[in-house]
């Protein structure tokens, strides 16, 4: 299942988009109209703490509309609701893994830069933006922003110590990640954070896919364009660190929580990577996709 958040003139909805991608389910709608104990709250981080109830209650709450030949009447066209991320404000930072592909490590440096250890920086809540919104170029602060395309993990139940054979269990799903950076303050300021960090540069989605849907998340194809010309074209199966030691270093001393935000690396292909370097210009279309989830899609736009 592909569980969205949406936003209509009633309020805010988690929803199940349908294989076309076309229609979207507003689940808390099929809620009221079900004479059961189906329980679907409308933000995102809260349904998932509810563990595999609420996966089970959605999946009842389709076959239910299914049973009485509702999907017309309920279903509503994507175009018709406002798609936010699917966690449009995380409770924390997002966890991000740094050169996790060996020929990234590489173009950005060289063969000695291709890290041991899990490398980790983060990005602030406030990065965080949706599918088809406007990523700010913030050219009064920077002139070297980048596109990363990445998987993305989200924690589906509280663990600390998390043994790597049993890393998969804490999984509720996986999304799309852009993780734009702004090379210069990165250079700047001699650390990840406030280059990571500007406003709308963590584009994030369509949705959440659960995880029953993916069957290894680390053999996934991953693709990136920008104005339709590829930039990046590699698999998960490139990763130095697959996600389940990702998970289990992450979680040594530091509880995971249900809704937090795991950022996998990105391939190589970034603009910085090119000679001369190829970075993001306002009115850049930029579109990540990645096998078994769908694609993420923003443009730039000058502030």
């Amino acid at each position: 299942m592909k569980f969205v958040t949406i936003k209509n003139e009633k309020g805010q909805w988690i929803g199940i988009v349908n294989d076309e991608e076309s229609h979207v389910l507003p689940l808390q709608e099929v809620q009221e109209k079900m004479d059961s104990d189906v329980f679907i709250p409308a933000d995102m981080v809260e349904a998932i703490s509810l563990g595999d109830k609420f996966y089970y209650d959605a999946e009842k709450a389709v076959q239910w509309v299914k049973d009485h030949n509702l999907e017309s009447e309920l279903s509503v066209p994507l175009s018709f609701v406002e798609l936010l991320a699917p966690i449009p404000r995380p409770a924390k930072n997002i966890f991000c893994v740094g050169k996790n592909y060996a020929e990234h490590a590489i173009e950005m440096g060289s063969k000695e830069d291709i890290p041991e250890h899990v490398m980790v920086f983060t990005k602030a809540p406030t990065t965080v933006t949706a599918h088809e919104q406007k990523i700010l170029t913030h050219s009064e602060l920077t002139e070297q922003l980048d596109y990363e395309g990445e998987l993305a993990v989200v924690i589906g139940k509280k663990g600390k110590g998390i043994k790597r054979e049993e890393a998969l269990d804490y999984v509720f799903g996986y999304t799309i990640i852009n993780d734009v950076t702004a090379r210069d303050l990165q250079s700047k300021h001699k650390q990840f954070f406030i280059g990571k960090s500007l406003d709308t540069t963590c584009p994030m989605g369509p949705w959440i896919v659960h995880k029953s849907a993916i069957a290894n998340p680390n053999k996934l194809d991953i693709k990136t364009t920008v104005n339709g010309e590829v930039r990046q074209d590699s698999n998960t199966e490139n990763f130095i660190f697959p996600v389940e030691e990702v998970i289990a270093v992450l979680s040594q001393g530091m509880t995971l929580e249900p809704g937090d935000i795991i950022a996998t690396g990105t391939p190589a292909g970034v603009g910085k990577g090119f000679k001369p370097p190829r970075f993001l210009r306002s009115d850049d279309t930029v579109e990540i996709t990645v096998e078994g989830i769908g694609t993420l899609r923003n443009t730039m736009a000058s502030c």
